[in-house]
């Protein structure tokens, strides 16, 4: 058995840092937890007194456990291709504090957590070490193994993924967020006069279920019964869906839900709500650039 090295106070000043990689990489609190804890324990059965940059050493250290897991999640995922695409991985949560994983869902963002989740595991990696902490790619690829041009095309197409490729209409899209960002607005705040205005009057809504496909029409029949379910907004954000302005509801970053927004003329006129999890499957997520 290895022996234990002594303790390393300064692990504490890097603990936020490496939380803050493992999330991103792993989109659960409690196995970013783990994945920390794990780096502490191997930190403590290394000899690292030959190390000069101790947080750098660290963001390898979490990053290999977290490539690890997002291997061995995938590999679980595959032998269990019947179950829901809406149960997310580890969702009994170890330690999970619902308030801190709803905080940094929110900083990273819900539909970037969403499309990080349709990565492999080594473009996960590629795209989270040197887009969101400036790893740069030899250090990348001694972590998975590739060569650093090939690192750098992971990168490439991870980002080409994030960002949903270039809208051949931009114009177009950053009207439909326009009203969809004021129909969130709406919703979030159970403003029933304020989400009436931005729908058009004939409103279609359409939702897969158990039952089959349900159809609401009109906009004031439509409201009343969303704004009593207006505190459910808070899992939502407004994202590209299937390359238009739409939403996602996707409680730990991952998706359980995602609307196709149709606007014509400024308004919401039709909602097509997409939650069974074959169909999500076959939905393209991206985030605005």
């Amino acid at each position: 058995m290895t022996e234990a090295r002594p303790d390393h106070p300064e692990f504490e000043t890097h603990r936020a840092h490496l939380r803050n990689v493992a999330y991103r990489m792993l989109g659960s609190l409690g196995e970013a937890e783990d994945a920390v804890q794990e780096t502490w324990l191997r930190l403590h059965r290394t000899d690292t007194s030959h190390v000069d940059n101790l947080r750098g050493w660290l963001t390898t250290v979490v990053a290999r456990v977290c490539l690890d897991e997002l291997r061995s999640r995938k590999a679980r995922r595959e032998e269990a291709l019947d179950e829901s695409a809406a149960a997310p991985a580890g969702a009994a949560g170890r330690g999970r504090d619902p308030e801190q994983e709803a905080a940094l869902a929110s900083a990273v963002g819900l539909a970037l957590l969403v499309v990080l989740d349709t990565l492999t595991p080594a473009e996960r990696l590629a795209f989270v070490l040197h887009d969101m902490f400036a790893v740069p790619f030899d250090e990348i690829a001694a972590i998975s193994g590739r060569t650093p041009a090939a690192t750098r095309q992971l990168a490439s197409r991870a980002r080409r993924r994030v960002r949903g490729g270039t809208p051949s209409r931009p114009g177009d899209v950053a009207a439909q967020r326009a009203v969809v960002e004021t129909f969130m607005a709406a919703l979030r705040a159970g403003d029933f006069e304020a989400l009436v205005a931005v729908l058009d009057p004939d409103l279609v809504v359409r939702a897969d279920s158990p039952a089959g496909p349900r159809e609401i029409r009109g906009a004031q029949e439509w409201a009343r019964g969303a704004v009593a379910f207006a505190r459910l907004a808070g899992t939502a954000q407004v994202a590209l869906v299937d390359g238009a302005a739409g939403i996602v509801f996707a409680p730990g970053g991952r998706l359980v839900r995602a609307l196709r927004v149709t606007v014509s003329d400024g308004r919401v006129a039709r909602l097509d709500v997409v939650s069974d999890p074959p169909a999500l499957r076959l939905v393209t997520v991206a985030v605005f650039a």
